[in-house]
């Protein structure tokens, strides 16, 4: 059976857990942690990086440090995790969902000006299979009605915009390291911060509420609860495992590039016949080989490929039922404007295994057997 996923391990995790173990400092933001966040702020450029328990928890910090509050309305896409409007909910917000563009899968930047009004506080594009959203028409969009921008990078490590790293263009910006993304700690993310002026405010949601990252530093004599926060840290031994990923984050990122490149090439020739479609990435934006995906005619020859796949020993997947479909959209948030694209495409998208160390003879067998199916 070739899995659609397996969680990336590169044989370092398990002697700097280890290591964690042996330093009698397993709880969050010890040496691992540092060294983590510290790599992250190199390679994107970002002002601070705070590591998370999740890519939940990072939007939902993201959330409370832009003052979101119950009557206020966030612009986001439908087509996305549910984690993108929770965040918000939990605040007390309206998720205004609006269409998406049928090439990329992202947020439709032509779209969002009309859905914005009065209450309108913030845009969260995401950037879908770490492609990245029309960044510089949303910001002037965001700047133009003073809203806060903030990305749904989970899929995006690794990426760019016009030579700017995913998480590092709107004011804040959101990783994940799920067991399903590039680079993992198992359950973690992290909050990428684009101005100095909300470091301070951002450690101190992340501890709980309190100031104890000034009192470790050494800047005061005592902490105490001083603001509203939670407990978003990961542990360290989650941290370190990440730390071995991020070693080898460029092996791992060629690696996914290369398996993406065979199965584009060796689906192009099925794509030409107009059966199957191809992801597309706009000319100004890096992606990362997150995911490889097709699109075929509709929801049932997707539900017949997926068997026939799995008859032949290939696990391939779909995901995202939009989000203003589900009971709780519905009942939290509002569709704005047409769903000419979400459903449909979303309906026709079907994701193949995809992993670090996928070899090219696993990915042939894939590309033979969805071959296989529509010369049936």
């Amino acid at each position: 059976m070739i899995s659609f996923n397996r969680p990336p391990h590169v044989g370092t995790e398990e002697r700097y857990i280890a290591e964690a173990i042996v330093n009698n400092k397993i709880c969050g933001d010890g040496i691992f942690t540092k060294k983590c966040s510290r790599w992250l702020e190199e390679q994107t450029k970002a002002v601070k990086v705070l590591l998370t328990t999740s890519c939940t928890h990072a939007t939902e910090m993201a959330a409370l440090l832009c003052g979101i509050r119950p009557g206020d309305e966030v612009i986001m896409p439908s087509y996305t995790f549910v984690s993108t409007a929770d965040a918000f909910v939990l605040r007390g917000a309206k998720p205004v969902f609006v269409d998406i563009r049928p090439d990329t899968m992202n947020i439709d930047e032509t779209l969002i000006e009309a859905a914005v009004t009065a209450r309108t506080r913030a845009i969260v594009p995401v950037h879908y299979a770490g492609v990245s959203c029309e960044m510089d028409t949303i910001m002037e969009i965001a700047a133009r009605h003073g809203l806060k921008v903030i990305e749904d990078a989970a899929q995006g490590m690794m990426s760019a915009y016009k030579g700017w790293a995913l998480g590092t263009i709107g004011d804040y910006g959101c990783y994940s390291f799920h067991e399903t993304k590039n680079y993992s700690m198992g359950e973690g993310g992290a909050l990428l911060l684009r101005e100095p002026d909300g470091i301070e405010r951002a450690e101190i949601i992340r501890e709980k509420g309190t100031n104890r990252s000034k009192f470790f530093r050494g800047q005061i004599d005592k902490y105490t609860w001083v603001d509203a926060g939670s407990s978003y840290l990961p542990s360290e031994l989650n941290a370190a495992y990440l730390w071995a990923q991020l070693e080898m984050a460029q092996e791992i990122n060629e690696n996914r590039l290369k398996a993406w490149n065979i199965y584009y090439e060796l689906l192009t020739p099925l794509a030409e016949t107009g059966k199957i479609e191809l992801p597309y990435v706009p000319k100004e934006c890096v992606h990362n080989g997150h995911m490889f995906y097709i699109k075929v005619k509709d929801v049932q020859e997707r539900t017949e490929l997926i068997s026939y796949l799995k008859e032949r020993g290939v696990h391939a997947v779909f995901h995202y039922i939009p989000l203003h479909t589900a009971p709780a959209g519905k009942r939290y948030g509002e569709f704005r404007g047409e769903d000419k694209y979400t459903t449909k495409e979303s309906e026709r998208l079907l994701r193949l295994p995809m992993y670090y160390g996928i070899e090219p003879g696993e990915v042939e067998l894939v590309v033979g057997s969805v071959n296989s199916f529509y010369r049936r």
